[in-house]
């Protein structure tokens, strides 16, 4: 899950106060750019916003597919995490020092037999019916979950009963991630 695959320390740090930079661009009232020529692979990636004290969940937000560059990506899901999670009202300038920034970036998704699943490894994403759900492979190991709770907890943030993940004609679709947050 969080290995040191081609994310040295200090490309970790860059893309952190990159995503920091972009949230207090965008809360400051200026714009934060699509592209600035930065190249990099496209990946998806996660933005997940913490309270420093306490480690509560403030705003996490991302983008599965790698369609575009990682650092494009990255600014993007950063600034929705602070200002678009429907769960939480948006971050305020003020509240900004007091978040710790977490990213988390995907490899491609791939289909995966429930039984293949690895609680700490896989992420999951779960289509069927016209929903979907997608729970990163951190939060199982947070939650204290076994396999089928990792299985049946994604099935219900795609609004789906547990156990739909047994029917046959549910997709479900593994991925692994690079973790890495602020101290």
């Amino acid at each position: 899950m969080s290995g040191d695959e081609g994310f040295p320390p200090e490309g970790r740090e860059r893309l952190l106060a990159i995503a920091r930079d972009a949230i207090a661009t965008h809360l400051g009232g200026g714009r934060v750019p699509d592209d600035d020529g930065e190249a990099s692979e496209p990946q998806g990636a996660f933005v997940s916003l913490k309270t420093r004290t306490r480690g509560q969940l403030r705003g996490c937000i991302g983008h599965v597919e790698g369609d575009q560059p990682l650092v494009a990506t990255i600014r993007r899901v950063a600034v929705a995490a602070a200002t678009e999670d429907p769960r939480f009202p948006a971050v305020t300038p003020e509240e900004l020092a007091e978040l710790r920034l977490e990213i988390s970036v995907l490899s491609p998704l791939a289909p995966i037999h429930p039984e293949d699943v690895e609680v700490g490894r896989h992420g999951l994403l779960v289509r069927f019916r016209g929903r979907s759900g997608l729970l990163l492979p951190q939060v199982p190991v947070a939650q204290r979950w076994d396999r089928e709770a990792f299985l049946d907890h994604t099935c219900r943030k795609a609004g789906l009963p547990p156990g739909t993940w047994r029917d046959p004609s549910c997709e479900l679709l593994g991925f692994t991630a690079v973790v890495f947050g602020e101290e």
